[in-house]
């Protein structure tokens, strides 16, 4: 990582983050804690945090007398969460060697650790058992390609029994840890469920978009990379028909801002520059393209589409569709990697989502949902039931954690 650190940023942030760390939690925990118990909660990163924040809050509101403690081993979820008011402490996590685990551990004593649907650390792991803390992960979803299922995974599959309980989104992980004897499972579902419901109740009135938007078919593209770009936008170019296109990249930087309103069609307006003229369209009056060049308005910004695109799929992965699903929109994406994501498979099965393969299937399901209203909406209604039905998980480890606590 500092080798890495010389190259790129995000490893930079990583890297320092972590220097001096285990001396700093000596001198600023201790007098923070004083007698009030622990709970400790692990995010790999933002997206994991986010998963696991119903569950932080719901802890809070029941066992208000315990210190809740918050580490994330990514920069991208430490340097966005890092002022989160419902955590007492927010650190990266010290690099799992025997002797941090030691002293970290020691040191904060949680009575409860929870790790949030991966993140699995031996050193921590032992620690912690040997510390007698009740160690328990949610959200876990298991595949059979994992390393703790193959024939050499012994030592992966030892670290699932310091776990007292693992708390699962599906049967299917249920299964697999069925089958190499691992028992302290429960099937709860998946805690992103509960938490896109809270985004819902919370999401923001955002009338300078609704006044963009002005009663005609909106497309919100969420999370967008440069693959899904040169997927989408000669897609965009060749329909004539009225709409308006509402862009987040996932990656927020000149180059790529400059790139979108370089290959579109039509006029494109940035974010910034609408609320610097004070959200007044008459500025700029043809604009049929927004450019979100911020972080932090997505979630909100699905309410006033009509079908949304998220990205990711045709590179590493598939980003977050429930958001949108939530808000009841039929979703596409890319065909090439969402096949690992639950809910894109069910969605994708149940008429809610489709996996577009190329500009042309795109532009085809893009005229469909333009100009038949009702498939749309039979569409988006099975997203929003979708979720509705999934929620609960949130009080499936509640109830898991009482039996511990009591």
């Amino acid at each position: 990582m500092q080798i890495v650190a010389l190259f790129h940023p995000k490893a930079r942030a990583w890297v320092a983050g972590r220097k001096g760390l285990v001396i700093k939690l000596r001198a600023e925990l201790p007098p923070l804690i004083q007698s009030r118990p622990v709970a400790w909660f692990h995010a790999a990163s933002l997206g994991e945090f986010e998963q696991g924040r119903p569950v932080i809050e719901a802890f809070k509101a029941r066992y208000p007398d315990y210190f809740i403690l918050l580490t994330f081993f990514s920069p991208s979820g430490y340097e966005v969460r890092k002022n989160y008011a419902q955590a007492d402490y927010i650190c990266y996590l010290p690099v799992d060697t025997a002797a941090n685990a030691k002293q970290f551990v020691q040191l904060t004593n949680p009575k409860v650790a929870f790790f949030i649907k991966y993140e699995f650390w031996y050193y921590y792991l032992r620690v912690l058992r040997q510390e007698n803390s009740i160690i328990l992960s949610f959200s876990a979803i298991f595949r059979p390609g994992q390393l703790f299922f193959k024939p050499y995974g012994g030592f992966y599959r030892n670290l699932l029994n310091y776990f007292d309980h693992l708390l699962v989104q599906n049967q299917e992980s249920a299964d697999l840890l069925e089958g190499i004897d691992v028992q302290q499972v429960t099937v709860a579902g998946d805690t992103r469920f509960d938490r896109v419901t809270q985004i819902v109740e919370a999401a923001r009135d955002l009338p300078e978009i609704d006044a963009f938007v002005h009663n005609t078919f909106c497309l919100v593209v969420g999370s967008a990379w440069e693959t899904d770009r040169e997927i989408l936008v000669p897609a965009l170019n060749a329909i004539e028909q009225p709409m308006r296109v509402i862009i987040a990249p996932h990656e927020i930087h000149e180059q790529e801002l400059s790139r979108w309103e370089q290959t579109l069609n039509g006029s494109t307006l940035r974010y910034s520059a609408y609320k610097a003229a004070n959200f007044d369209l008459s500025v700029f009056p043809s604009a049929n393209n927004l450019l979100i060049d911020n972080i932090g308005m997505l979630s909100s910004l699905y309410r006033y589409g009509q079908v949304a695109y998220i990205g990711g799929a045709f590179g590493a992965g598939l980003h977050n569709i429930l958001e949108a699903a939530t808000f009841g929109l039929p979703i596409l994406f890319g065909d090439k990697n969402y096949q690992k994501f639950q809910e894109a498979l069910d969605l994708r099965s149940e008429g809610g989502a489709w996996a577009v393969h190329n500009t042309n299937e795109l532009e085809q399901k893009l005229r469909k949902f333009m100009e038949e209203p009702e498939c749309r909406e039979i569409a988006g209604e099975i997203s929003e039931n979708y979720v509705r039905s999934h929620t609960g998980a949130t009080d499936a480890v509640m109830r898991c954690l009482t039996g511990y606590l009591q």
